[in-house]
């Protein structure tokens, strides 16, 4: 993509890392902004859930690392980066929906966890960055992980009782329910040796938890302004 007159924060390369925890609006938010931006947008924790899916196919254990390691090492994954139709293949099949399934959500963060894993995955994210040039980021490590020189570091949180009734009415589940998956993903995600959820030092929190998705893109589009403004 080459800079036009009306992208006035975009440069030829920029990086807009989004992290935080499930349920703060992260996919959303980073989707619409890449939208509003003229950015490519990656969803990185598709790229685990595709993996996971893969795990669970060949009936591995997610906790056996080697194994887990093998399968990541053995598939071919494939990630559109269009915004506004983004998608995720593995071995040549879709499988957006799928990997969004309780049984990929519940075995997601043991694969996850995986340094191999995450070695391979945060390799290829690497690589989907620097060809885009300017595109937006999510997940759990971008801002201290994938790509720690990003222009602009978010860090997206909400209440855990905000997180827990949008995931909830997006897979049409119980708050109780899935508000007890919610914490039990935070302390897996957190606690890893490998990557862990963090907030990167210069990452700005962002709270969603009183705002609309209009409000968010606006703010961080106004973030993005100000440090691109700065910049020598």
């Amino acid at each position: 993509m080459e800079a036009s007159s009306d992208e006035g924060v975009w440069v030829d390369r920029c990086v807009v890392a989004v992290d935080g925890p499930s349920g703060s609006g992260k996919s959303t938010v980073s989707r619409r902004l890449a939208v509003a931006l003229h950015a490519a947008y990656l969803d990185t924790g598709a790229m685990y859930r595709a993996v996971t899916l893969a795990v669970l196919r060949e009936r591995v254990d997610p906790r056996d690392a080697a194994a887990v390691a093998r399968i990541a090492a053995s598939v071919t994954l494939d990630l559109g980066t269009d915004p506004r139709q983004p998608y995720v293949t593995l071995d040549g099949t879709r499988v957006d929906a799928v990997i969004r399934g309780a049984e990929v959500t519940g075995a997601v963060s043991a694969v996850a966890a995986v340094p191999a894993v995450r070695a391979l995955l945060v390799a290829r994210q690497r690589e989907i960055v620097a060809a885009a040039g300017r595109i937006v980021v999510e997940g759990r490590d971008i801002g201290t992980v994938v790509v720690p020189d990003a222009d602009l570091k978010v860090y997206l949180t909400a209440s855990a009782d905000a997180r827990a009734r949008r995931r909830s009415a997006e897979q049409a589940a119980d708050v109780a329910a899935t508000a007890a998956d919610l914490a039990r993903r935070d302390r897996l995600d957190s606690t890893r040796a490998a990557d862990p959820l963090v907030r990167a030092s210069d990452a700005v929190v962002l709270d969603s938890t009183g705002l609309g998705v209009d409000e968010v893109v606006a703010h961080l589009t106004e973030l993005l302004t100000t440090v691109r403004a700065a910049a020598p």
